[in-house]
């Protein structure tokens, strides 16, 4: 249950990072709207299935941009 519902949060994110690549974590949580243990919890996902690069940004708030593989 707890697999299909990460499955479906990444998928959100998937969507968001597609529409709008290369996004910090601040810009895709306000995009999807996740709460932030369900925005982990996807984000989580889509990093161990190696479909999200993960960059530095330089903004000590928000440190990193993501990006779509």
């Amino acid at each position: 249950m707890l697999q299909e519902k990460a499955g479906n949060i990444a998928g959100l994110i998937w969507h968001a990072l597609d529409e709008n690549n290369g996004q910090t974590y601040k810009q895709i949580r306000k995009s999807t709207k996740l709460a932030e243990k369900d925005f982990n919890l996807g984000l989580g996902w889509l990093l161990r299935e190696d479909k999200v690069s993960v960059s530095e940004s330089g903004d000590e708030k928000d440190p990193y941009i993501y990006s779509l593989k």
